[in-house]
């Protein structure tokens, strides 16, 4: 299948492309993967998407689409290719070649939307040491100039290293230097942390897929002004403030983390730890679901994946059902709060909508008595969260 999409106003036009093998939640109609090229900047004029039961081991979608898409690279003018899924290094090669110009997967499309938005002096580090590891999985044999060999006098690397070898070398050494630098923010976090839970400060999370409104929720519940847009990967920095909930007569410490969304790069998981840590020491998970995406339960799904990885499954939870005001009228809820059946579990549920101001005052009186309750369980035993759980 093949269509155009709309022309927009942004450089270096590109054709998405992804192939169905038959498992769950496909997106046949690429917009997503059209989304994520935009956030990046470029120009999605056309998608192609096909069915196979295995990737081909060298073209990845074969020779026959592969000419295909050959052809309509050359009717408009494309300059790179995208794929919805991961290539392996050799497919990226071959089809680089058969293309005739640059290919790029799902992975190498978030590594770059993350490198462009990071801001903190932490946020570039994960990023720099999740692109790292990305790349020196794409040495073997993708350049040809990395098949010549140095060393000897005056040249760097060992007699007949090549260059293959001391590209991935200084890699390997670069991404070493940066997880080092990173486990010192680690530890200052913890620091950061320890001296919280000496003020006996309750911590609250925001949690949930890109672009489901974390950050506006934030901005509305502290009067914060951190950066929010109708994009993709707005914020990737972890911003905390303080919450004052006036009815529990104290303050929560609220944390804006970054959006999870489906096939997040391995990578970037073990990279962002330090951020996502954030979420895995919480007493509280606000899980900020859009309500207006048709894909919304299955988005809900996607970030108990990513919370099972990091282990951050067990903390309680409160699902914010937000952009209500997107909502269509034959669609909206009958009331402001009910539960929600997560991972077996009953779980409350708040509908809002952060740019309005609707359900917030409900919002916060939940996290009142979300917060009473986990109190009394931190009063009685030290493992609150899972106290709190089987209460439920």
């Amino acid at each position: 299948m093949t269509n155009l999409l709309p022309s927009e106003q942004l450089s270096v036009p590109t054709l998405l492309v992804g192939v169905d093998f038959g498992r769950p939640h496909f997106d046949g109609e690429l917009e997503e993967l059209g989304l994520l090229a935009r956030t990046a900047g470029l120009n999605p004029v056309v998608r192609v998407s096909c069915k196979r039961r295995a990737p081909d081991a060298a073209l990845f979608i074969g020779t026959g689409k592969a000419d295909e898409i050959k052809m309509l690279v050359a009717q408009h003018g494309i300059q790179e290719v995208l794929f919805d899924q991961s290539l392996s290094p050799a497919q990226q090669r071959n089809l680089e070649r058969h293309l005739e110009l640059p290919v790029n997967d799902r992975t190498m499309l978030i590594l770059e939307i993350f490198g462009q938005r990071a801001r903190s002096h932490e946020g570039k580090l994960q990023v720099e040491l999740a692109r790292l590891q990305y790349l020196s999985t794409r040495l073997v044999r993708r350049w040809s100039h990395l098949e010549r060999q140095s060393g000897g006098i005056g040249m760097r690397g060992g007699p007949g290293e090549t260059q293959i070898e001391l590209d991935r070398r200084m890699i390997g050494e670069n991404i070493k230097r940066i997880k080092d630098r990173l486990g010192k923010v680690k530890r200052q976090r913890q620091t950061q942390r320890r001296q919280r839970d000496r003020r006996d400060t309750l911590n609250i999370s925001l949690v949930g897929y890109t672009n489901a409104g974390k950050s506006t929720l934030f901005n509305a519940l502290v009067k914060a002004h951190t950066y929010a847009a109708d994009q993709l990967f707005a914020t990737l920095d972890t911003t905390t403030r303080q919450l004052y909930l006036g009815e529990f007569g104290r303050s929560a410490s609220l944390s804006d983390t970054v959006g999870f969304i489906r096939d997040l790069p391995h990578g970037l998981i073990d990279a962002f730890q330090a951020t996502l840590q954030e979420a895995v020491d919480a007493d509280l998970l606000l899980h900020v679901v859009d309500f207006s995406s048709p894909d919304h339960v299955e988005q809900i799904a996607q970030v108990q994946n990513v919370l099972a990885e990091i282990g951050a499954s067990h903390i309680a939870q409160v699902m914010v059902f937000n952009k209500l005001d997107a909502v269509p009228l034959a669609a909206q809820p009958v009331g402001e709060q009910d539960t929600y059946e997560l991972d077996g579990r009953l779980t409350p549920r708040v509908f809002v909508s952060a740019s309005t101001g609707q359900g917030l005052p409900v919002l916060r009186r939940m996290l009142v008595e979300q917060f009473a309750a986990l109190q009394v369980s931190r009063n009685d035993v030290s493992d609150f969260p899972r106290s709190h759980e089987a209460g439920q």
